[in-house]
């Protein structure tokens, strides 16, 4: 079925693999691959890519034509071998836009559903409940709960079926910012404290940058892109560049507070950033993104701005597009990579090439810091 595109990955150990060939009667066609470390994946596309029909090769109610789906060493499809391990007794907890839960239940019931048909495991109904801050709504019913309450006992019940992955399609789709706000920091958090893979399909990239380990961009029924989040977002030459709202995601640290100054050094590697003064406190891991159209590259440093940070990073790759008369311009700084915006003409004057040393110049107001 072909290799998975993973380059640019290399050093991860893959706990999900994933192939899928298949031609609809009707016209169009798949061939998705990829590998996948611990975490959470986020698959990302525009609607009709493709990324529901790849949940549905997860869970068994695919039939596809070629497909092989391994999940922590258990092969759940594999049809070359004929291996097709039943949707229900695959260990895959799902969860829907639409919440779907019981609503002549109350939620300690619904929730109770999804243990009472799991397998013995690790993940017990107290940790479920206090992870996602649900105490207070255990006696009350679906429909006096808000969206995103729904939404976060659907995912308890889906967890306490002691899954071996947990496959989220459109989650949030249906929510409004205040409650999409509300979901994504529990959703942030139970992938680290349960140490469950997650699948996590969304066209919205807000929650991406908020969930995913690992981010794989299908288009048209095809992987254009995937590996580790921050490399995928720090390239110029896949689909996501072309968007407005492209740029680079960094992990990063608060290394120190300074009250009196209003901000904080956060570090990523070698890079130090100034921001506003964030809550966090001092070791606290944080994500931040830098618009590649905020980065002002020069090659040597200027005197009498404003802007708290100049940082040092190699040209690693430029890609132009002629059609918006820009130039998608890679950086790297030790492990930590940059996305800048500027113009060709820009790249000329400054004799822009791989390996050429240049300085990022990055308003503070310009890091945007994902809580």
């Amino acid at each position: 079925m072909g290799r998975a595109p993973v380059a640019r990955r290399a050093g991860l150990s893959a706990v999900i693999a994933f192939s899928l060939r298949h031609r609809w009667p009707g016209g169009g066609a798949l061939a998705i691959d990829f590998a996948a470390p611990a975490g959470a994946t986020a698959l990302f596309g525009p609607s009709g890519a493709g990324k529901s029909s790849v949940v549905a090769a997860f869970a068994g109610l695919l039939a596809a034509d070629a497909a092989r789906v391994v999940v922590d060493g258990v092969v759940l499809t594999d049809t070359e071998h004929r291996i097709h391990v039943a949707p229900e007794r695959r260990r895959l907890g799902l969860v829907f836009q639409d919440a779907r839960l019981f609503p002549h239940m109350r939620v300690r019931d619904n929730l109770g559903y999804g243990l009472r048909r799991a397998p013995a495991g690790d993940i017990r109904f107290d940790d479920v409940v206090e992870l996602l801050g649900i105490a207070a709504l255990l006696d009350r019913r679906p429909h006096t709960l808000s969206g995103g309450e729904r939404q976060r006992v659907a995912i308890g019940r889906a967890l306490l079926a002691q899954p071996r992955l947990l496959l989220m399609d459109e989650p949030l789709a249906g929510l409004d910012g205040e409650r999409k706000a509300e979901i994504l920091p529990y959703l942030a958090q139970l992938k680290q404290a349960l140490g469950v893979p997650i699948i996590y399909v969304t066209h919205a990239l807000d929650e991406v940058y908020a969930i995913a380990d690992t981010l794989v961009l299908i288009e048209a029924g095809q992987v254009r892109a995937t590996g580790p989040l921050g490399t995928v977002t720090a390239r110029g030459d896949v689909p996501l560049a072309a968007r407005d709202d492209a740029g680079a995601v960094l992990e990063a640290r608060v290394a120190e507070h300074h009250p009196a100054r209003q901000l904080s050094l956060l570090r990523s590697g070698p890079l130090a950033l100034w921001v506003p003064l964030v809550p966090g406190a001092l070791g606290a891991r944080l994500r931040v993104r830098i618009p590649a159209r905020e980065i002002i590259l020069a090659t040597e440093a200027p005197a009498g701005i404003s802007l708290h940070n100049i940082l040092p990073a190699t040209v690693v790759a430029i890609t132009e597009d002629a059609a918006r008369h820009t130039a998608m311009v890679e950086l790297g700084s030790g492990e930590a990579r940059l996305l800048a915006r500027i113009t060709p003409d820009a790249v000329a004057r400054l004799g822009l090439r791989p390996g050429v040393a240049v300085l990022a110049l990055v308003k503070s107001m310009s890091v945007d810091v994902l809580k």
